[in-house]
């Protein structure tokens, strides 16, 4: 389909291939190995494959295909590769382009194996790595020296919702020749305008939003054809990142639904925090659709995720975890269903605590992902829940 059509309806249609059977639904194709019709056919398509001409799963198959021109089409990139899960895709990103000597910038607000990758794995083969943070502009402006290689951040980020500005972020980093690589899960591909602001390459966790319903593990880097077919699918496909066949139909329904999925959840998520905004229970109420977050100009879209600290500590957040009935205690999120989390002790628990109180990961912090239920109904259960904390 040509890009005339809105987000939703792509994510319906966009990238489909039809068998000469005409099905509605997609495809699965579940094969690692393709039939050649002859030995100089094998040789022609080593030499350079067509768009419909496969070589190995690892390379690529026709389902996973589908699913990385659906995905890339709704993001607005030129093209996909979709990887076996969201930390592959921001291993990818960064790997393939980067080498020994070179400078990556860093927003030190990041998830806890992102953080792994820029301070363990990148330093090791001689990547220098710097942190700033990531709301601060003249920070970033000091520490993207000539000859820095890339910039790396979350748009929002894990878990306390700060939101940066990517086009002012990448205005930086282009002038010094970075390229910008931006963890886009909380910001959706139904939000999202990376791309448009100045980003080179956008990776999602496609185990959230995109499957929705917690199945399956997926991820993908989006960006330009060059870029994305050229480096990132070489690295890819020899380093063993790819995601499997079954795993990227899942997503590619997962597509169809996204839309409406996220903005439902969104519109949760806002009636959640306008409604426990002013407990006293609560020293903070974290929400970028609030117009009293900091950065609310920059996404007030909101997304899916708020957080809240409790007063108590963590006393008292683990008495309200265990108080809910219809909130799930999970790390994940994006899922239909609702999930809280203890970041302090679980996603981010590898931190020091003296990480934690500069990134105002408090002992008292739930992350609170927004399912499908009735928001009503997740009201009530949490101000239960807070009561008897």
């Amino acid at each position: 389909m040509t890009g005339k059509w809105s987000k939703r309806t792509q994510a319906v249609h966009g990238g489909a291939r039809r068998s000469q059977y005409g099905e509605l639904s997609e495809a699965l194709f579940l094969t690692q190995g393709f039939d050649y019709p002859s030995a100089g056919a094998a040789e022609a398509r080593f030499i350079e494959a067509g768009p419909d001409e496969f070589i190995y799963a690892r390379y690529g198959n026709p389902t996973v295909a589908m699913f990385e021109d659906r995905l890339a089409v709704i993001e607005g990139a030129e093209a996909g590769f979709a990887t076996a899960s969201g930390m592959a895709a921001v291993n990818g990103a960064l790997m393939a382009g980067l080498k020994s000597g070179d400078r990556v910038v860093a927003a030190r607000a990041l998830f806890g194996s992102c953080l792994y990758i820029l301070e363990e794995i990148l330093p090791r083969f001689g990547v220098e790595v710097a942190f700033v943070d990531g709301t601060d502009l003249d920070q970033w402006q000091t520490a993207v020296t000539p000859g820095t290689r890339a910039v790396f951040f979350e748009a929002v980020s894990n878990p306390t919702l700060e939101v940066i500005d990517t086009a002012a972020v990448a205005g930086i980093a282009h002038a010094a020749g970075a390229t910008v690589i931006v963890d886009n899960v909380f910001t959706t591909p139904v939000f999202s305008r990376a791309i448009e602001q100045g980003a080179d390459l956008v990776v999602y966790s496609t185990t959230k939003h995109v499957d929705g319903q917690g199945r399956c593990l997926g991820g993908a880097i989006l960006g330009p054809r060059a870029a994305v077919r050229g480096p990132v699918e070489t690295y890819m496909k020899h380093t063993g990142g790819a995601i499997s066949p079954f795993n990227a139909w899942v997503m590619l329904k997962g597509l169809e639904t996204l839309d409406l999925r996220v903005r439902a959840q969104a519109a949760g998520a806002r009636a959640i925090a306008e409604a426990l905004t002013g407990d006293a229970r609560l020293a903070r109420v974290i929400y970028p659709g609030l117009e009293s977050h900091p950065q609310h100009a920059l996404f007030p879209e909101g997304g899916t995720v708020l957080s809240i600290d409790l007063a108590g500590g963590k006393d008292a957040a683990f008495a309200l975890l265990d108080r809910l009935e219809i909130w799930k205690i999970s790390n994940n999120l994006g899922d239909a269903k609702s999930i809280a989390t203890h970041p302090a002790t679980t996603t981010h628990k590898r931190l020091s605590g003296d990480r934690k109180a500069a990134l105002r990961i408090t002992p008292g912090l739930v992350r609170l992902s927004v399912g499908l239920e009735d928001p009503n109904d997740l009201i009530s259960d949490l101000k239960s829940a807070l009561a008897g904390a």
